[in-house]
């Protein structure tokens, strides 16, 4: 039997696109790319040049809710914060606000994911530790660049004095985040919690170290749009990108109570673990199968229930293929009829964000009839056998939506969503 629903009434974005939820939406939907040649670093000498990092952007609204800053100073001074914490309290605003959320909400707390948090901050003080001996050094390195300080300054931002907690289990560190705030939720240890994930890492040590391990696209420096292409025969590496993608959530009947509007329902999560590389998944496919078998399970949503499947597809040979084949499993003899598409093909792999950012694609899908598209997919791999919605989005009211997320570490996570008024 399915259980209760919790529902996402805010959500608020920080992408390769700018700042803003509408401003990712209308970018997706209409199959935009997010990638550009790197300029915030020399990457000339490297083997991948390109990426989809978050652009400048107003951090002004990196404050609090309603500029209500009570005793502490703003905490929009950049300097003050790791990108993943600036892009993911912007994001937070954005959400809560849009949630009709007051600042300091009673009985609330934030769960979020990000894989790297503050690691930005980390190798600007290396290197000025070993290149200059550490004169310039903050005082602020330690606490500023630790992951756990992300949802510390999103609590501090909100005013928020419940839970808040940082997972980091790689790429789906979003994913879980969600999910683990959807059991406390359900457990009414809260109304209401921020989740999501944030991820600021397009600098120079990750570009240059997915370089070495082979992991992104390389083929495609001259070509900066082109270089993100799952399920395409051409790919050659996924696209490293940035940013946050955070939502509001609290019990459906709370949320229908108070009159709030809902974008979408999470009703299934579920995380196994392959158990058998560092980077590399298991060819058998099975717990990931068994992963998105399970959230169907939790959700009480049978395959031909699903009218979208937000998919990984990071646009590496194996990822794509492995997914595309677990997900036919998974689905059955509806797996032709499913459309889905990887949202990573405009913007990029924001790492430990990855799993918000489908989620928040899907929600709005659900929420709008439209389905964004898989752009760059000219040449579709014959081992790639799904409707992956090709470069051109569509309009179709989905009932409910799958959402995939896979990992280094063998780890597997998957979400649930229905639509709003489904079930209500």
């Amino acid at each position: 039997m399915a259980q209760p629903r919790v529902a996402i009434t805010g959500i608020g974005v920080v992408s390769a696109f700018g700042a803003g939820r509408e401003v990712f939406w209308d970018a997706v939907r209409s199959g935009r790319s997010g990638t550009r040649a790197i300029t915030d670093f020399d990457a000339s000498t490297y083997p991948c040049q390109v990426a989809a990092p978050v652009p400048p952007v107003d951090i002004s609204s990196a404050a609090t809710v309603e500029g209500e800053l009570g005793p502490r100073e703003s905490r929009a001074d950049p300097r003050r914060y790791s990108r993943a914490a600036l892009f993911g309290v912007m994001a937070a605003r954005e959400a809560w606000s849009d949630a009709g959320l007051s600042f300091a909400q009673p009985n609330a707390g934030v769960i979020i994911g990000s894989g790297g948090g503050g690691i930005d901050v980390g190798e600007r003080q290396y290197q000025d530790f070993f290149q200059n001996n550490g004169q310039h050094v903050t005082p602020y390195a330690i606490a500023v660049g630790i992951c756990g300080m992300v949802s510390s300054e999103i609590s501090i931002a909100l005013g928020l004095h419940g839970i808040s907690h940082v997972l980091s289990t790689g790429c789906t560190s979003s994913t879980d985040a969600m999910g683990y705030a959807r059991m406390l939720l359900l457990l009414d240890e809260y109304d209401v919690l921020l989740s999501g994930g944030t991820d600021g890492c397009v600098l120079p040590g990750m570009v240059f170290g997915f370089s070495r391990m082979r992991a992104v696209s390389t083929a495609y420096n001259d070509r900066p749009a082109e270089a993100s292409r799952p399920f395409d025969r051409g790919r050659d590496g996924f696209v490293l990108g940035e940013g946050a993608w955070m939502l509001a959530l609290e019990r459906e009947d709370r949320a229908r109570a108070r009159g709030a509007r809902i974008y979408a329902c999470i009703e299934g999560y579920a995380s196994t673990c392959d158990a058998y590389h560092r980077v590399q998944m298991d060819p058998d496919g099975a717990e990931i199968v068994r992963c998105m078998r399970t959230a169907l399970a939790q959700a009480g949503r049978a395959p031909e229930e699903i009218g979208y499947v937000n998919y990984h597809g990071t646009s590496t040979q194996l990822n794509d293929a492995i997914e595309s084949r677990c997900t036919r499993a998974t689905l059955g003899e509806v797996a032709d009829r499913v459309p889905g598409s990887s949202t990573k093909s405009m913007i990029g792999h924001p790492q430990g964000a990855s799993g918000a950012a489908g989620v928040v694609a899907a929600a709005l899908a659900l929420a709008n009839g439209f389905l964004p598209p898989t752009i760059n997919l000219d040449d579709p791999d014959p081992a790639c056998d799904m409707d992956f919605i090709p470069n051109e989005g569509r309009a179709v009211q989905a009932e409910a939506a799958l959402c995939n997320c896979l990992g280094f570490g063998s780890k597997n996570s998957a979400l649930v969503l229905g639509a709003a008024d489904a079930r209500s």
